[in-house]
């Protein structure tokens, strides 16, 4: 069955181009120019999304978001405007906006979004995913601990920014294991929803509660005799840390429902991009569960540590997308080529196979220029010396202010200014409800 999304904007042309972009990506997309309209469409059809424009004819998009919250209704909600307001990003992140992008807003970063909105909290994959494999020296030094470790049953915990590969770390541990055969279960910790974690981790019967009309299984139950990979551990909630530190000190579980106990016969991968020492010392981290899953780490280089990868990921993303699109390309000039190399890609793997991605889609020659890539690579070194620079979180006393300037700097966009301070988003949101920002 298609997502249906639904877009509230008042500019027909835009809103029609925005149809047509969710359309093409196989979404089913209804339209609305006002609060009015789209509370009547809501009310009749369960949206998996809403798009909306801050200000309409009639009522506004902040307004619509605090109707469907009032509504009991948890429907992903994204905001758009033209006009970016520090207090407005504040109070829709507070009221659980999915993002605050300011227009133009570009078809490539709504359908990635609409595809994070849309990915399963958690994944079942009994074959291995395939993947490039990178010949960088800072790369094949962690593949080598990867199966040097794998052999073993230990934790193994996987560090390094967003966007550099952890998984593909974490699946080579597992397909190097004795569990090669059985399931690999990844877990996006950062998506737990505190209320179910219980249920969702370790499963539960039939009648176990309201709702729970048919018995059905937990991560514990799904990854067994395989590998439990808790991505972006740093975000988990200290209840859910507690529940999962019982189960790895026990080695038993129970469905919720149930009186019988389970062993618990996983390999437990976890990753963050955040400093969990610094987290434990502020409270957020529970100490003895770091030491359970850190029995083995693994650093994994941010992108511009290895250069040797940036020119065969591009084209191996480049020959990807052009099959995937339909497209003919047959490589990059020499200035998209060098001006790739000199990039420090923020965003790592995931940032270059986007704006790869993109170029192939927008390019008019088959040779792939830098205005394809994007104006911020061709722009970098002006950009650099005209942005103030904003120091990561690092002295608690200066986070409230860096996270203010973060988010004027960024324009109200909530994954740039978590990027620009180093940070997850959710980690930008719980410091924001610390410092008193929403």
């Amino acid at each position: 069955m298609k997502r249906k999304i639904l877009i509230v904007e008042d500019n027909m042309s835009l809103s029609q181009m925005q149809k047509d972009w969710f359309s093409q990506a196989g979404y089913d997309v209804m339209t609305a120019m006002s609060e009015p309209t789209a509370r009547a469409l809501i009310r009749k059809t369960r949206f998996d999304l809403i798009l909306s424009d801050v200000r309409l004819p009639e009522g506004d998009g902040i307004s619509l978001l605090e109707w469907l919250r009032k509504e009991k209704n948890d429907t992903p909600f994204i905001i758009t405007t033209e006009y970016v307001s520090v207090p407005d990003v504040v109070r829709t992140i507070k009221l659980g906006a999915i993002d605050y992008l300011p227009k133009p807003v570009h078809r490539e970063h709504l359908l990635e979004l609409a595809e994070e909105v849309f990915r399963p909290i958690a994944t079942v994959r009994k074959k291995e995913k395939v993947l490039f494999h990178r010949t960088s020296p800072g790369i094949l030094q962690v593949e080598k601990f990867a199966k040097l470790v794998a052999p073993s049953d230990m934790s193994v915990m996987i560090l390094g920014a967003n966007g550099t590969g952890k998984e593909s770390i974490a699946q080579t541990i597992h397909s190097n294991s004795e569990r090669w055969n059985t399931p690999f279960v990844a877990v996006n910790c950062g998506a737990l929803p505190c209320e179910l974690a219980a249920s969702l981790f370790f499963g539960h019967e039939k009648g176990a509660f309201t709702g729970a009309d048919i018995a059905k299984a937990g991560y514990f139950d799904m990854a067994k005799g395989g590998t439990l990979f808790l991505d972006e551990i740093g975000t988990m909630s200290y209840e859910i840390q507690s529940m999962l530190l019982r189960v790895l000190q026990e080695n038993t579980y129970m469905p919720i429902g149930s009186s019988k106990e389970r062993i618990a016969d996983v390999r437990i991968v976890s990753a963050t991009n955040e400093d969990l020492q610094q987290a434990i010392k502020q409270g957020r981290f529970r100490e003895d569960l770091y030491h359970r899953l850190n029995e083995f780490e693994i650093r994994q280089p941010s992108l511009a540590e290895c250069p040797e990868d940036i020119l065969p990921l591009a084209d191996f993303f480049r020959e990807r997308y052009s099959r995937e699109l339909k497209r003919e390309t047959s490589g990059f000039s020499d200035d998209a080529r060098s001006r790739m190399l000199a990039y420090p890609w923020p965003g790592n793997v995931r940032e270059l196979q986007n704006r790869v991605k993109r170029s192939v889609l927008v390019s008019e020659s088959p040779v792939l220029e830098m205005e394809g890539l994007d104006t911020e690579i061709h722009q970098h070194d002006s950009e650099s010396t005209a942005t103030p620079a904003i120091r990561p979180l690092k002295d608690e006393t200066q986070e409230k202010m860096n996270i203010i300037n973060a988010l004027k700097a960024c324009n109200g966009h909530r994954e740039q200014a978590a990027a620009v301070l180093k940070i997850n988003p959710a980690t930008l949101y719980r410091k924001m409800k610390k410092y008193g920002l929403n």
